[in-house]
């Protein structure tokens, strides 16, 4: 139970932060575009163990399946998009906005991951400094946050929108805090 609530917490809080990534509604009168990546079948039976467990990471695998349960749950599916950071396109990754796809809605959780080189990381580290973005060195990685005067949603220690350099890696979560349900490649 403290889970759910703990997660529903979690998706009020981020919903704010991400409203300013949602695109406007359309103007009344006028048809609003669907996402293309909307199944349009009943969503699948979601199994206790990740959907892979090698190859490319997938939506329903970078995060636990009882996550991936609590969102369908809650009639959420997910819109898959290239990993992005700042300018840069990363191959073999991906970003995962979760949320009520059939309407406009701020109320999304972002999660992704992707692989990247030494040197893409540390390009993308630059991009993001430069346009405010701040940068704090930690054991398990380089963490680059957007600038808290700017994040609409924070966690608990006023992070937003967080990425996390690893070694060969990258992952993405909308808050700093999120970043814990991030686990990909499976051990």
């Amino acid at each position: 139970m403290r889970r759910r609530a703990a997660l529903g917490l979690l998706v009020v809080a981020t919903a704010v932060g991400l409203a300013a990534c949602t695109p406007p509604a359309a103007p009344q009168g006028q048809p609003s575009i669907a996402p293309t990546d909307v199944p349009s079948s009943p969503a699948p039976e979601l199994s206790p163990t990740p959907e892979a467990t090698s190859g490319p990471p997938t939506c329903n695998a970078i995060i636990p399946a009882s996550t991936v349960a609590d969102f369908t749950s809650l009639g959420w599916t997910v819109q898959i998009e290239p990993f992005r950071i700042a300018s840069m396109e990363i191959s073999g990754g991906v970003q995962c906005k979760w949320g009520d796809q059939k309407v406009t809605t701020d109320r999304v959780q972002l999660f992704g991951w992707a692989p990247i080189s030494a040197a893409d990381a540390a390009e993308a580290q630059r991009e993001l400094v430069a346009s405010g973005w701040k940068s704090e060195q930690a054991a398990d990685g380089v963490y680059v946050t957007e600038n808290p005067d700017w994040a609409i949603a924070k966690d608990a220690n006023g992070y937003g929108m967080t990425y996390l350099f690893g070694d060969g890696w990258v992952k993405l979560a909308d808050t700093r805090q999120s970043l814990v349900l991030v686990d990909w490649p499976p051990a």
